[in-house]
């Protein structure tokens, strides 16, 4: 059995898990390609960063190694007092995590203890969800507008006297829409007095847009995540924060075991040496527009209308095409070209290397 045959058998077991991108991944990786083919594959699929972390991150991480045997807390102090700086803000107004994912199901529990609903769009960033409904916590969700915005006035009118949490993503995954600055300001200050709004700020550093975490001391209900996985390429390593007025970050910290004990000392070292490496993030910025140009380029040329992307991931239409882009891309080797919409011709793709982009247009326009 040749190398293709074995990925295109391995992508079709994985296919059961198409809507649960960690479990595609993790099962792809693990059970599905052999071990010997595994080099080859390009992953597009979680919008990691392909450049890895940074070089000081992975100088300060390999150097903490040997001082992992005492807990790390004047370590996560350090982190949230460079984070709190970097964002005008004081350490009491920060509170860390394994991944923004955790910081997100911390909020939404605290939404759930209230005996209420939750508003979001749809589609969205879901991994939170499940285990947000398993504690008590209903979600309603609201369509994307038809050009595949955020539609706030909706989400407002969805609202009820038991809603507890609206939660956005802006930039918007998996459409990388972006809200404006204005009017998403205008929405918080209009909604964060009448309950929890869960800001995801995931992709923030891949656009133009401003954070919002000017509004936290004003404003106690608004909760700002943010991540160390995307541009700062340590998804692997597990680091995320969340920005909020103290009394917030109090009620966040009451419902960890530990509070903001969730993040390794080496993870912590790494975050605090990437905050320090700005030649690096502007490095993985200007990389990725280019291999988004790549894409875009390659997009035209096969007749598939795309967003203008904010983030490291593209949304395409495959309608035109006329082929199984996901099919056509994984016996190429490249995986996680997805849908997020039941019955949809959408598709995100993150974006690599620019080199792996040039085999993504390749596959694509041959």
């Amino acid at each position: 059995m040749d190398r293709r045959q074995l990925l295109k058998q391995g992508t079709m077991a994985a296919a059961a898990f198409a809507f649960s991108r960690d479990l595609f991944a993790r099962e792809v990786e693990r059970n599905f390609i052999a071990p010997d083919i595994i080099a080859d594959v390009i992953k597009l699929s979680s919008n990691e960063n392909p450049h890895g972390p940074s070089p000081k991150a992975r100088k300060a991480m390999m150097e903490m190694v040997n001082r992992s045997n005492r807990y790390p807390w004047e370590i996560t102090t350090q982190l949230r007092e460079k984070i709190a700086a970097k964002y005008d803000l004081t350490k009491d107004h920060i509170t860390v995590g394994a991944g923004s994912s955790e910081l997100l199901g911390v909020v939404s529990l605290m939404a759930a203890l209230q005996k209420g609903n939750a508003v979001a769009p749809d589609p969205t960033f879901r991994l939170w969800m499940p285990a947000a409904r398993n504690v008590g916590l209903p979600i309603k969700l609201v369509p994307l507008t038809e050009s595949k915005e955020t539609d706030l006035q909706r989400m407002k009118d969805s609202m009820d006297s038991d809603t507890k949490m609206v939660y956005i993503c802006n930039p918007g995954n998996p459409t990388s829409n972006i809200i404006p600055a204005n009017e998403l300001e205008l929405f918080i200050k209009d909604i964060a007095p009448k309950c929890i709004i869960l800001l995801d700020e995931a992709y923030t550093e891949f656009s133009d847009e401003p954070t919002m975490a000017k509004l936290v001391n004003d404003y106690p209900n608004l909760v700002i995540a943010k991540t160390f996985s995307k541009i700062y390429g340590m998804a692997g390593a597990r680091a995320g924060f969340a920005l909020a007025h103290p009394t917030t970050i109090q009620k966040m910290n009451s419902l960890q075991p530990w509070a903001n004990a969730g993040i390794s000392s080496v993870t912590l070292a790494g975050a605090i040496a990437s905050l320090d490496d700005q030649e690096f993030v502007t490095h993985c910025k200007k990389e990725n527009e280019k291999a988004k140009n790549i894409f875009y380029a390659a997009l035209n040329k096969a007749g598939m209308p795309y967003l203008q992307s904010h983030t490291s991931f593209v949304y395409f239409n495959t309608a035109p095409f006329g082929k199984d882009v996901r099919k056509l891309l994984e016996e190429n080797n490249i995986i996680g070209c997805r849908t997020f919409e039941d019955g949809s011709t959408w598709r995100r793709l993150s974006i690599g290397t620019t080199e792996e982009m040039k085999k993504v247009a390749e596959a694509l326009t041959a």
